[in-house]
């Protein structure tokens, strides 16, 4: 091979954290500009020209054509985020934007979404462009901003006012897939091959305003905390779809158990947070708003609830929920992003799988549809289909899913070397 991709994975990651690029969600955090131009900067010190685009003043991306650009080949998509959500620094053993190393683990807020991934990404392309070692294929590197808040001033910014960026591009590679967890004692990687649909809700209940100290049957907080109680309580069926059918049909394969898909599931331990989400339809409700006094009665109540529907459930979910909260409460979209799921097959899978394969020969390899969302749903809209792979061998006692946007998020150094490793492996292949 002739040079080493894993080499600079930890030192940019590093660096990446020590940037704080919180994303509040509205106006009030640092924005991306900076972590921009430190990506941009690591790129043309090896000679990648890149753009930096802001959608709004400080909320930027950036997008650089990399591979051999005179292929016949489609172009391949490779994205990352630069935004990370808020971290309280009281909460977490170690400063959560210093990047500090410790027992084996870079801590810190991105550690594992995602700038584990920009930096694994980076450390190869710098490696294989020092190398010359180009990939034989057109490629196009983004590094969005706004991910963690839906990607509006970010991937879907970009789709609407720069496509022309992404022409030729048909498929992507991005966050949450690629990581290893433990099933029948034998590690499973998981390759993300969908995401649920987002249906963020406001849930409007009214009544009839009056004094605090008289009765009143007709309490908008009253019929609020109803529907949001029997929309807490209320069982989403398991209904899998193609993904998770290939996962379980996996388990059955590790384990030689058999059941149903929650049964099944309980074989991935505290995983199941993850992955069983993917299963099913889920509400949660989020935020709420009443009141301006203690001794008045409010004649409006809202809750905020995160919905996330299945692949084939875009047009029964919100009436589902309607019918679950009562007509006491009017449900109103407040955010949608559809649902995606892509085929479990063909040369990029392929790809992947091989890669994997050449540094842990003994991987067990699966699809899993996400229970989030990613900047996938934005390039889906000019007809690129992605996948997620961010390849990490982890630690079986390591409970990986609840780092995602949790405290001490971490990273084991090791993986990220072994991610980079993989991840370069995979540029030969794809």
């Amino acid at each position: 091979m002739g040079y080493a991709p894993e080499t600079e994975a930890l030192e940019i990651c590093r660096d990446l954290i020590r940037i704080d690029t919180s994303n509040f969600g509205d106006d009030s955090g640092p924005g991306e500009r900076k972590a921009a131009e430190h990506v941009a900067g690591l790129l043309a010190e090896v000679g990648i020209e890149s753009q930096i685009l802001e959608s709004e003043p400080g909320r930027a991306s950036v997008v650089a054509r990399w591979g051999n650009q005179d292929s016949p080949r489609p172009g391949l998509l490779i994205h990352g985020h630069l935004d990370v959500v808020p971290a309280e620094a009281a909460d977490w053993r170690v400063d959560p934007f210093a990047g500090e190393v410790v027992d084996g683990y870079l801590i810190g807020r991105g550690a594992v979404d995602m700038k584990d991934f920009d930096g694994m990404l980076l450390s190869v392309v710098r490696a294989r462009q020092r190398a010359g070692a180009i990939p034989d294929r057109p490629i196009t590197l983004v590094f969005t901003a706004d991910e963690e808040a839906g990607g509006v001033l970010g991937a879907h910014w970009l789709v609407e006012h720069h496509p022309d960026l992404f022409e030729g591009c048909t498929e992507a590679i991005g966050e949450v897939g690629g990581f290893s967890t433990e099933v029948g004692g034998q590690r499973l990687y998981l390759i993300e091959t969908g995401e649920k649909g987002i249906s963020w809700m406001r849930l409007r209940a009214r009544g009839t305003a009056g004094h605090g100290s008289m009765g009143n049957k007709d309490n908008a907080l009253t019929h609020l905390a109803s529907g949001l109680l029997a929309l807490g309580e209320h069982e989403w069926p398991a209904e899998p779809g193609p993904s998770m059918q290939l996962l379980m049909a996996k388990v059955r394969e590790l384990t030689g158990s058999d059941g149903t898909p929650d049964e099944l599931l309980a074989h991935f331990g505290p995983a199941i947070r993850m992955i069983g989400a993917g299963m099913r339809n889920t509400t949660n409700a989020t935020m709420l708003q009443a009141g301006y006094k203690h001794n008045v009665i409010p004649g409006e109540a809202i809750a905020y609830v995160d919905g996330r529907y299945l692949p084939g459930h875009t047009d029964t979910f919100t009436p589902a929920v309607q019918d679950i909260v009562g007509d006491r409460i009017a449900v109103e979209p407040y955010m949608s992003q559809a649902a995606l799921e892509y085929g479990f097959e063909g040369d990029l899978v392929d790809a992947m799988t091989v890669a994997l394969h050449s540094q842990d020969p003994d991987a067990h390899i699966a699809p899993f549809l996400m229970s989030g969302g990613t900047d996938a749903k934005a390039w889906s809209k000019l007809g690129i289909t992605s996948y997620g792979f961010v390849p990490l061998r982890l630690p079986a006692d390591l409970d990986f899913t609840a780092l995602f946007h949790g405290v001490d998020e971490r990273v084991p150094v090791e993986s990220l070397e072994f991610g980079a490793k993989v991840f370069d492996e995979f540029l030969n292949l794809a």
